[in-house]
């Protein structure tokens, strides 16, 4: 049975199927044929062979008829059997589709990926080379307005750098995008995102989402929960807000005075204490929060 990491990178690429073309194009370099739209199609590559052979996820490129098949395989360790089956996964969408097909693995161990990157020898004068976005491959997103666009990437990307020095940034990031996102899915997300940080960053993020969404942690990471919210907390999430301001400005290394400190905590109105959190991304100091 797939593990929910297994599945968590493949939902990814489910839910923003521009996902797999856009890594080819933009973090690999891969020029890709003109097309309108990409779409998930039936990952079931068996035809007409006795064997079932079934990927993870297949993306179709289509420009009025399909142009590229990208088959997306997510992996978490090496796998000598899958040296056989990627082959036949291109084979299979090139009959299917009649279009160039690739191989487009995602992982989020560099060993696996330098492994995954082995061209893959079918006989003389033949080989398959599978595209690998590895954890060095994935784009660094720190910006908040680019989270808000491609959440899927910035979740993408706190997976893959979580744990680098930069991965206060990108989980601020991510967690801006997911939470534009509808409740179940921007809890998914917040989840993958919290459970990729290393521990001292994962303990900031924790007391900045006290009041917001991590406390209500998804379907799919915990099973089944009830869910309910209690009324009556705007003082409880006022205080909460506050002390992820501070986090915030803390985590990116920014003087906070004494004053400004009683100034945050202080507030109550959740609105301000929101513009405050987006502004501390950004701000180059604390003195910038309460401008503009």
């Amino acid at each position: 049975m797939p593990s929910i990491a297994h599945e968590a990178f493949v939902l990814l690429f489910r839910n923003r199927p521009e996902l797999a073309p856009e890594l080819l194009r933009d973090a690999l370099g891969v020029t890709l044929p003109a097309y309108a739209e990409a779409r998930v199609e039936a990952a079931d590559l068996s035809d007409v062979n006795p064997a079932e052979y079934r990927a993870d996820l297949v993306v179709l490129l289509v420009d009025g008829k399909p142009v590229l098949a990208i088959v997306v395989e997510v992996q978490l360790q090496p796998d000598a059997r899958k040296r056989f089956t990627w082959p036949v996964y291109i084979a299979g969408l090139r009959a299917r589709f009649e279009c160039e097909a690739c191989v487009l693995v995602v992982t989020p161990s560099e060993a696996v990926a330098n492994w995954a990157r082995t061209p893959i020898e079918m006989g003389p004068g033949s080989r398959v080379v599978p595209f690998v976005i590895g954890p060095q491959a994935v784009p660094v997103v720190r910006d908040i307005e680019a989270a808000q666009g491609d959440p899927e990437l910035a979740v993408l990307s706190a997976m893959a750098h979580g744990k680098d020095e930069v991965g206060p940034q990108v989980a601020l990031a991510a967690l801006a995008g997911a939470r534009g996102l509808d409740r179940e899915r921007g809890l998914l997300y917040s989840d993958l995102i919290m459970a990729s940080l290393s521990g001292a960053t994962r303990t900031a993020m924790e007391e900045l989402m006290a009041s917001g969404n991590y406390e209500y942690q998804s379907d799919f990471a915990k099973g089944h929960q009830a869910e309910g919210r209690a009324v009556g907390r705007a003082e409880g999430e006022a205080k909460g807000e506050a002390r992820g301001v501070l986090t915030v400005l803390a985590a990116r290394g920014l003087a906070v005075s004494d004053e400004q400190k009683a100034r945050i905590l202080a507030c109550t109105d959740l609105e301000t204490l929101d513009l405050w959190i987006r502004k501390a991304v950004t701000v180059a100091s604390a003195d910038e929060l309460f401008t503009g």
